[in-house]
């Protein structure tokens, strides 16, 4: 067992939780990802609080609740009845699944350790590169068998540092090595495809899962952004099987068809928007992490909102996150 002293803010509330800042869905043709903004639903400010790098949003389907990360400020974020809560652990956290209504699954620099949300006690559930002091975790999700994958990636994004691995049957298995920036990881809603990509790469790929949810195929191409100013960050997939990607540098979320075409581009006042989630009441609401990272001063002058957490109602209607077995 690993017991973490955490530091646990609890906010009045979330200023600017309404603020309208005129991000809106647009329609764009085959191989662009931008154009001008259409007429749809508006994307509004979640969260004021600045994320230097936020990441892996994940909503609660039992506590009907959003909890994400700023990953190089150590916290866990959430709101809960108006109230901003904050986390705060001694080393990178960056992604997470739910176990129970109280405990989840998070991915740290050394170790899955298990959190649970009322009483704060933490307990390591299996190391996770702990011998390295190279890397640390990146994004992740829980897959439709109730195993949890999770990338793992070089401090300073040093190139092929990092790895992908799955958490299943109570073991941890490696998938794939040489990894820069893991990302995208998501899942068909039948449960029978993963995605993930090595965001330095600017591909997107997929993979065939057998019943147990594990690779029986090599990874294929799904979406290639090379020669384009954007890099895939995290993803997920709706309910009807498209990907929503969040595109480093591309000011927004992109969703794509399962045969790779564009849909739409929902707009963010954000320029590295980092990963998003569906979730709210009725799982139609985009929400979507950005950061602050790689900015500079006029970058964020010109971008208040960079660093914020955003969300879009009525954009689709997403899956919920699967439950992780242990």
């Amino acid at each position: 067992m690993r017991l973490v002293p955490l530091t646990h803010a609890r906010g009045a509330g979330v200023g600017g939780g309404s603020a309208v800042f005129g991000g809106a869905v647009v329609p764009v043709c085959a191989g662009s990802v931008m154009q001008s903004p259409a007429r749809g639903p508006r994307s509004v400010i979640y969260d004021t609080r600045m994320c230097e790098l936020g990441e892996g949003p994940l909503w609660h389907p039992l506590r009907q609740q959003l909890f994400w990360f700023d990953v190089t400020g150590h916290r866990l974020l959430s709101q809960h009845r108006g109230e901003a809560l904050d986390w705060r652990f001694p080393e990178m956290v960056s992604a997470a699944g739910w176990l129970s209504r109280d405990v989840l699954l998070i991915a740290g620099e050394r170790d899955l350790f298990l959190f649970d949300i009322e009483t704060e006690e933490t307990e390591t559930l299996v190391e996770l590169e702990a011998g390295n002091k190279v890397t640390r975790s990146n994004d992740g999700r829980a897959d439709a068998q109730g195993g949890f994958w999770i990338g793992t990636m070089g401090k300073k994004a040093e190139p092929g540092a990092g790895a992908i691995y799955r958490y299943y049957d109570g073991a941890l298995r490696r998938l794939y090595d040489g990894i820069s920036i893991p990302n995208s990881i998501c899942f068909s809603p039948d449960g029978k495809v993963a995605h993930f990509t090595d965001t330095a790469t600017q591909r997107v790929m997929r993979v065939a899962l057998d019943a147990e949810g594990w690779p029986r195929a090599e990874p294929e191409v799904y979406l290639d952004f090379t020669g384009q100013e954007v890099w895939p960050d995290g993803a997920v997939i709706d309910a009807e099987g498209r990907m929503w990607l969040a595109l480093w540098g591309g000011n927004g979320v992109s969703a794509f068809a399962p045969d790779g075409s564009l849909v739409r581009h929902v707009a963010l006042e954000a320029p590295h928007t980092s990963c998003p989630s569906f979730g709210g009441a009725d799982g139609q609401t985009l929400f979507c992490t950005s950061a602050l990272q790689g900015m500079d001063a006029g970058q964020r002058a010109a971008f208040p909102a960079a660093g914020m957490t955003f969300a879009v109602p009525g954009v689709a209607r997403g899956q919920a996150e699967h439950q992780i077995l242990l």
